[in-house]
This record gives structure tokens, sequence and C-alpha cells, in this order.
């Protein structure tokens, strides 16, 4: 009877075992599900070369053309004048910006003055006699002599005797001495050599100037220049005299420069040459930050695009038949987000804007023609509606 059991269970056993077979054996001969392909759609457009501007940025702050740091070459007290000596305040040409006190030197001036018209007056008799054909320009000189003017020219020495005779007396050191005090007396007045803005004042009304001292800076704020530093590369391409376009940080306004000066060295650390570039206008002002455009060349036979499109940099994407495909290229300009190249054929097909996993075969769909697809649909439901 054990045996009937067992002979039982061996058979059922194996009838299960050939049916769970039969099972696994349908179910991998199922068919697989399609994998539908994903088309891309990408924006793109045609090649057509044509003249390409290189425009070289660049960028610095606005200094003042025209600068001028006060010193002092004398010593004494500083008076008021008519405007306060204090930053930002204005002043016109030949306006008086410093007045050092000089009562002191001005007496010492006015006694040497004197000194010469008393020892000139001394010697006219002896020209009267000795010399009467020079005594008439001697005598007008002394009338027309004052002592509160600055001295007048010595009268022309026509002979060697006249000359012997002016030089023998003294008369050329004493007036050469009063012409020196003249000029020093001159340097305790500062006056503005042009219209400006007095930026920097280290010194106050009453206070005791010394000689060498550091007063202040002017500037004339009519004409400014930006330093740039430009690459080497563009060196030879750069020319006087032309026209920059300047704007500001934030882009909200545009100015007119003109490149005025470069520099003939060569920066050993950047690699780098220096331009200046002046600029005018009554809005600007010194310390200014502004961004240059300088129109280094004009490349022929060129197209410009955006640099995250170019590959390996020397290979873009193109749509051919709905596919795409890599050509090789030659770019000639970098900018920061541009870059120029050549040997790209006409009316070719190139990709826009950058896709995401592309690779050469890919099968993709222009966006310019899905839209006119789009437009034609509208078009046809509005007239099978009327």
């Amino acid at each position: 009877m054990r045996k009937l059991i067992l002979s039982i269970l061996g058979i059922v056993i194996i009838i299960g075992a050939i049916f769970l077979g039969q099972r696994i054996v349908a179910s991998k001969n199922k068919p697989k599900p399609k994998v539908e392909k994903v088309i891309k759609t990408v924006f793109a457009e045609k090649v057509y070369n044509g003249t390409v501007p290189i425009v070289v940025p660049a960028n610095g702050t606005l200094i003042a053309k025209r600068r001028l740091e006060l010193f002092s070459e004398v010593q004494g007290v500083f008076r008021g004048g008519s405007k306060l000596f204090k930053t930002g305040q204005e002043y016109r040409r030949g306006e008086t910006i410093i007045n050092i006190d000089a009562s002191e030197y001005y007496a010492s001036v006015q006694s040497a003055k004197s000194n010469l018209y008393n020892l000139i007056t001394s010697i006219m008799p002896d020209l009267r006699l000795d010399y009467p054909e020079v005594f008439p320009k001697w005598q007008t000189y002394l009338t027309g002599f004052d002592i509160n003017r600055t001295t007048p020219k010595l009268p022309e020495m026509t002979s060697e005797k006249e000359k012997f005779f002016i030089s023998g007396r003294g008369i050329l050191t004493n007036y050469y001495n009063v012409k020196n005090l003249e000029q020093r007396l001159s340097k305790y007045r500062i006056t503005a050599p042009y219209r400006g803005v007095l930026t920097e004042a280290l010194v106050t009304e009453g206070t005791l100037i010394r000689s060498g001292q550091k007063l202040g800076e002017f500037i004339d704020t009519g004409i400014y220049e930006l330093e740039v530093s430009i690459s080497k590369t563009y060196s030879d391409l750069l020319k006087l005299g032309e026209q920059v376009e300047l704007v500001n940080l934030n882009r909200t306004t545009t100015y007119s420069g003109r490149v005025t000066r470069i520099n003939g060295r060569v920066d050993q650390t950047t690699q780098t040459i220096k331009a200046f570039i002046e600029v005018k206008d009554e809005n600007l002002k010194e310390g200014m930050y502004l961004e240059a455009s300088l129109n280094a060349k004009e490349e022929p036979n060129a197209i410009e695009i955006d640099r995250e499109l170019l590959l390996e940099n020397d290979k873009i994407f193109v749509v051919r038949d709905s596919i795409l495909d890599l050509i090789d290229v030659r770019p000639v300009y970098f900018s920061d987000k541009k870059v120029v190249l050549k040997d790209v054929p006409d009316g070719l097909t190139i990709i826009k804007k950058p896709v995401v996993g592309a690779y050469a075969g890919m099968l993709v769909k222009i966006f310019e023609q899905q839209e006119t697809t789009v437009k034609e649909v509208t078009e046809n439901v509005k007239n099978n509606g009327s």
C-alpha cells in the first residue's frame, strides 16, 4: 500500500513539472513590446556667410585726462579766498585756488625793486655825459618803472661799451635778483590753469603750509580717459582716432569715445597692450566703470554663433534630411559668448541652440517646420468652419 501511494505521488509530481515547464516556455515566446522612436525638436537656421565685425571687449575706470596735484613750493599761512578750499568746489580758469600769506616776502621784494631803481637812477648823470646816445632809452625806462608792478625788462644794450658800463655798475645782477624774487613771490598764489573741480583738499584755512607739502588735487571735468588692456593679437589692428562705443555698468547709458593713445610696449606679465580712449560727457565722473567695444577688424566669408554650439573646438552639428551630422569648421575668433567660424558652406542648416544628448545620426525635427504645420492646421480649421 505504501509503495502504491509513493508511485501515485511521483506521477503527480512529474505531471506538475511538465505543465510548469510548458508555461515557462510559453511565457518566453511572448512578443516584445515595440519601442517608439523619440524625435527631438531642435532650433535650426540656414547659414549665409557674410562679413562679421570682430569686436574686442575691454573695460576700465575713468580718469581725468588733465589732473593737477597741488604742492606748495613756499612756506606760509593759508589765507582764505572768495571760495572755500573744499572737495567738490569748482574753479574757473585763472581763479585763485590757494593763497598763502606773503606779506613778509612781499616787503623784501619791494625793497629789492627799490634798490634796483636807485641804482639805475645813480648812473643817469654818467650816461648823460659819457653816453648821450643811450641816455633817452634809459630815461624812458625809469619813467615807466612802477614799484608796485612787475619789473619791466631792461632796455636792449646795442654796444659793447654800454654793456660793460651797465654790467660794471651791478645793474644786471640786481635786475635778475629782483626777477628771481618776483618769480618766487608768484608761488604764494596758485591759480586754476583750466576750469575744473577740486577732488582732494588736504589743508584748511589758517594751516601753516610748509615747502613741499601736498595741498590737494584738481581735475578738468570736461574730458576723461578710459585705460583698457588689449591682447597683443589685436595690437596691429587698433588705429588712432577709431570711434569706440562705451556703456556703463548697468548698460543703461551709451557714450561715444575715440582712441587717442596706444602704448608701444607689451606688458610682459599679461601680454596685453594698454590703449587710452578719450570720452566727453557732462554726466561722467572720475572713477566710473565703463565697458568698451573696440572694432578690431572685419572677417569676410564667416558666420558668428554661440560658443556652446562649438564641439571639440572645430566641429558643429548640422541637420541633413532630419538627421544630425557633424562637420569640421575653422574658428578664427573667440569672445566670451560668441565664436566666429569659417569654412561653413552657404545654405547648410545648423543647430541654433544646444540639444541635450545630441549625437551624429540622431533623428530630429526642426522647430520652424513644426510651427509652420501648426499654422497650416489652424488655417484649415478656420476655412472648414466658415
